[in-house]
């Protein structure tokens, strides 16, 4: 694809530091001068950068990855943020905006078992299903948590946080036998590794995994139109409807909540949305199919129907957990 002649001035775009945040970004960096829009990446460190020892829930979230980004857009030392989309809170603070979503990666997560593991043929599920009783499965999200508890209770869950890297490096340290993962991270890093994909129906993703957002001051409506050059509108839409379901419930980045959203005709949009038990029980889960031209108001009828069965004391029970 011939690329296309640059217009304007030089973007400066943030991003984390991390492998995975700088591979993204820079991916994502080459998308934009494809489309004629000159950029430049400007890394930042964030507070969930540098607190890689305490589980997000009790720090305040999945925010901290992008805390110190809104506030270097707030000086005006970047012009643009891009993130993960899952890291984005679902109600974003007044002054920002979202200006574009480039096509969606995949958006399943992954089972890496460890070599030493010797692991059957077969899928993530099938990996699961053939786990020995009280093998380690190293993840620190809460919704994966509770999915693989709700399958296999007699699993032991080892909270680890850290990028990639050092995720894999646990698995062969045998700290644990499996690293639950994203598919989309190893994609983007390129990382040939075992990994054994999880149906997006057996264990759900977070809502806008997958997913990357360019984010902005919203007073700058001009840089917004320059932007939407890389927006995919398919994404946008899906994950607006996933990230309604979770601001209705009133779920943070890391409570166990899950919600996926896929076109299924069109013009029509179906959305999957599910809360859970920190160790699996109950798991409440509902799926709803409407028109993709009001995504934000399927998230919300789909969330309302979970709270009429009791996902607001399952939430507050999670919040209690003292695992959390």
């Amino acid at each position: 694809m011939p690329r296309a002649e640059q217009e304007g001035p030089v973007l400066r775009i943030g991003t984390r530091g991390s492998r995975l945040a700088l591979a993204q970004s820079g991916q994502l960096v080459e998308t934009l001068r494809a489309a004629g829009i000159a950029a430049q990446l400007e890394v930042i460190r964030t507070s969930g950068d540098r607190l890689l020892d305490t589980p997000l829930a009790r720090i305040g979230g999945k925010g901290l990855f992008i805390k110190e980004l809104e506030e270097a857009l707030v000086a005006g030392s970047i012009d643009g943020a891009i993130h993960s989309l899952k890291d984005v809170p679902a109600a974003l603070p007044a002054g920002f905006a979202i200006a574009a979503v480039p096509p969606r990666a995949d958006a399943c997560d992954v089972l890496v078992p460890a070599a030493r593991l010797r692991a059957p043929a077969g899928d993530g599920l099938e990996l699961l299903a053939a786990l020995p009783a009280g093998t380690r499965i190293g993840t620190g999200s809460l919704r994966r948590r509770a999915q693989i508890k709700a399958r296999r209770p007699d699993l032991e869950i080892v909270a680890l946080r850290g990028n990639v890297d050092t995720r894999l490096l646990r698995a062969d340290e045998g700290v644990v036998d499996v690293v639950v993962l994203a598919a989309a991270g190893l994609r983007r890093l390129g990382l040939a590794v075992d990994a054994r994909s999880l149906p997006w129906d057996a264990v759900v993703p977070a809502a806008g995994q997958g997913a990357l957002a360019i984010e902005i001051r919203a007073d700058r409506t001009g840089l917004g139109c320059r932007l939407r050059a890389v927006e995919d509108a398919a994404t946008r839409v899906a994950c607006e409807a996933e990230r309604a379901f979770c601001q209705a419930l009133g779920a943070s980045c890391v409570a166990p909540v899950a919600a996926y959203a896929r076109a299924v005709s069109a013009g029509r949009l179906s959305l999957t949305g599910l809360v859970a038990g920190i160790d699996g029980d109950p798991v409440l889960r509902d799926e709803i199919e409407g028109d993709a031209a009001h995504p934000a108001s399927l998230g919300r009828e789909l969330a309302a129907r979970l709270l009429g069965r009791g996902a607001r004391a399952v939430l507050d029970a999670a919040a209690a957990h003292p695992g959390v």
